[in-house]
């Protein structure tokens, strides 16, 4: 897979400048964390070690848990990585992104690629002897699947991006699932479909409140290419369908009161909120996009603890 050749070669020397001679070495470590975008992995492993807990119908091995655990954080730290170096001539003319470390200079282009290789191997071989070949196959194919087609096939070409793109962030249920069991079930592959679904009424939101950004670097977000009103029925059917999908594994994982209040309640909430953006937007006003955004990422994460909780229940 050859990624060393994209749109991102064509940067400004600016954003290729080499690190600044003299940085310290805890700052140069805090660049290359930067580079693994370290609010993501956060949403990454709360989807992956409840359904962990679902699939053991109780709490796994604590040496599981933490082997999976670093393995996911370096495989989407890999693929985070990978995506900052070949975004990098888009990020220098982005508000959200100007500080991120190759634009700034603190890594260059070439340890951030060294960076990003070494923990897809690191990733994949610490898989596959901490848990199984199913789970460090499944973590290869996320990587592949957000750096080449999303970031270098989709994300500068269709406003669609972020639908199929977003198939990356769904991995981390299968490698948690598989992880425990070696196999694969029909939860998590709900709980696929339900974060496939969650991840648009997530991400276009965002993209509604840096719509000019992504305007000035000709990236077609959803959010930058049609009215806000269109936007905002589309987050509302995907918000309608990521609740229901979350109700399916109800029947299917036979899960207890805890999940199925927690599906209702939560969900309810994320399709008001995502009624609102549309209603504001139809009248004019200020749709106030982030409020969905942030209340997408505070309903998956209420609904994965709950999915940590109920197994451990007795009702």
């Amino acid at each position: 897979m050859d990624i060393t050749r994209t749109a991102g070669d064509e940067a400004s020397s600016s954003v290729d400048a080499p690190r600044p001679a003299r940085q310290g070495i805890g700052r140069t470590v805090k660049a290359y964390v930067a580079l693994m975008k370290p609010r993501v992995l956060e949403l990454l492993l709360v989807t992956t070690v409840p359904v962990m807990i679902l699939a053991q119908g109780g709490f796994p091995s604590l040496w599981l848990i933490i082997a999976t655990v670093i393995g996911g954080t370096a495989s989407a730290g890999s693929a985070a990585a990978f995506n900052m170096y070949l975004d990098r001539d888009i990020d220098a003319h982005m508000q959200r992104t100007v500080n991120r470390p190759l634009v700034t200079g603190e890594v260059s282009p070439r340890g951030a690629l060294v960076f990003a290789w070494s923990l897809a191997v690191f990733s994949t071989v610490w898989l596959w002897l901490t848990t199984n070949w199913l789970a460090a196959t499944l973590s290869a194919v996320a990587i592949f699947f957000y750096v080449v087609i999303y970031t270098m096939i989709l994300k500068r070409r269709t406003e669609q991006n972020i639908v199929w793109g977003g198939i990356a962030g769904c991995f981390p249920v299968l490698i948690g699932w598989t992880a425990v069991t070696g196999s694969l079930a029909w939860p998590p592959v709900i709980l696929f479909a339900l974060v496939f679904l969650w991840t648009p009424p997530h991400y276009w939101p965002l993209s509604m409140k840096y719509k000019d950004q992504y305007e000035n670097v000709d990236v077609p977000m959803l959010g930058a290419t049609r009215a806000g009103s269109q936007v905002g029925l589309q987050v509302i059917l995907y918000a309608w369908a990521t609740v229901v999908c979350s109700l399916l594994l109800i029947p299917v994982a036979d899960m207890g009161l805890v999940y199925t209040v927690s599906a209702v309640v939560f969900g309810g909430w994320f399709i008001y909120e995502s009624h609102v953006l549309y209603n504001r937007a139809v009248r004019g006003t200020e749709p106030r996009p982030m409020r969905v955004f942030h209340a997408s990422i505070t309903y998956l994460t209420l609904l994965f603890v709950a999915i940590a909780i109920d197994p451990l229940l007795p009702f």
